[in-house]
């Protein structure tokens, strides 16, 4: 691909053509999320070894099967924090002048995807054992209940997930990795609900299938939810378009832009939870002005499409040779 001058590329350029600022960064806007992970984390965390022996001790499948649950929502919040500290990190290391550039010319905001990811596997993982338990236990003798402890348990995991389901609320609406903690934690609170209904009906009844039962519904309940998440992970690691953003509107608004005659190398991807990112090559008549080219591109990007992070290369109609690249 042949280079270009800096007034003819979207980046680094000069000559007077001003107010390219993306606006806050991907990990200060992230950074905010760290207080209310933390306290999520510390709670889960906690609770989980209270459901985990309080399962084994009752019997209930039911609550191992949201201990279970609550284990990966211990992991994914601690991948969550890790994934915010260093991208926060490397962007503070990035301001220092006398650090040597780094590597990582994208920051590591990736890893809250490869942390949602993982997150996925880990629930699919913990659903299917689930219900594998829960079709052997159908098939065996059911082992004695203990459903007041059960009940007593299962109430309190609904508290903690109550408390950790409003704090991260607000999150999940900004971030990928966020939104997989809080999808788990909306799990943990309705299979809660379940296994204090189990408890009942099974103090009621005496009915020893009642437990695998649930545990089975929790986990069938989960399984959509879990490969929701794993898709758009899967999406944004492949560097798909966007699913909202159409390629070839884009292109064609791109190329009804004035003294516009030609676009290609269009590539449309995601970097990470709100993070739409753009690179094209603009081809424009010999006459064009591309320091306006490059403003109507962006403001095109930002008005229809509300992406910030944008890198056009324009080039004069006569320039040949980037019709050239094969991938």
């Amino acid at each position: 691909m042949n280079s270009v001058s800096p007034d003819q590329h979207g980046h680094g350029h000069h000559h007077g053509h001003d107010g390219h600022n993306h606006g806050p960064t991907l990990a200060t806007a992230s950074a905010k999320h760290r207080r209310p992970l933390f306290i999520s984390f510390l709670l889960i965390g906690s609770f989980f070894f209270v459901e985990a022996v309080a399962g084994f001790i009752t019997n209930s499948l039911a609550l191992l099967s949201d201990a279970g649950h609550m284990l990966t929502d211990v992991i994914g919040l601690g991948m969550a924090l890790a994934a915010i500290q260093l991208a926060v990190r490397h962007e503070e290391s990035q301001r220092d002048e006398n650090q040597p550039a780094s590597q990582h010319t994208f920051g590591l905001y990736r890893l809250e995807i490869l942390a949602a990811f993982v997150n996925a596997l880990l629930l699919f993982g913990i659903a299917l054992f689930v219900l594998y338990e829960a079709a052997t236990r159908f098939t065996s003798e059911t082992p004695e209940l203990l459903s007041g402890p059960m009940i007593a348990v299962a109430v309190a995991g609904l508290v903690v997930n109550l408390i950790v389901f409003r704090m991260l609320a607000e999150g999940s609406k900004e971030s990928l990795n966020v939104e997989g903690a809080y999808l788990e934690v909306l799990a943990d609170t309705l299979g809660s609900v379940a296994v204090i209904i189990a408890g009942v009906l099974f103090a009621v009844t005496g009915w020893g299938w009642i437990d695998p039962l649930f545990a089975v519904l929790i986990g069938l309940w989960i399984l959509p939810r879990t490969f929701r998440l794993g898709r758009q992970a899967v999406r944004i690691l492949i560097q798909a378009a966007p699913p909202h953003i159409d390629v070839g509107r884009l292109s064609d608004d791109l190329e009804a832009l004035p003294n516009v005659v030609d676009v290609h190398d269009l590539h449309v991807w995601t970097l990470t939870s709100s993070m739409e990112t753009v690179s094209a090559h603009l081809t424009a008549s010999e006459d064009a002005d591309h320091h306006a080219i490059l403003d109507q591109a962006r403001s095109l990007l930002a008005d229809t499409y509300g992406i910030e992070h944008a890198t056009f290369q324009v080039e004069p109609e006569c320039h040949v040779g980037c019709h050239d690249v094969n991938w």
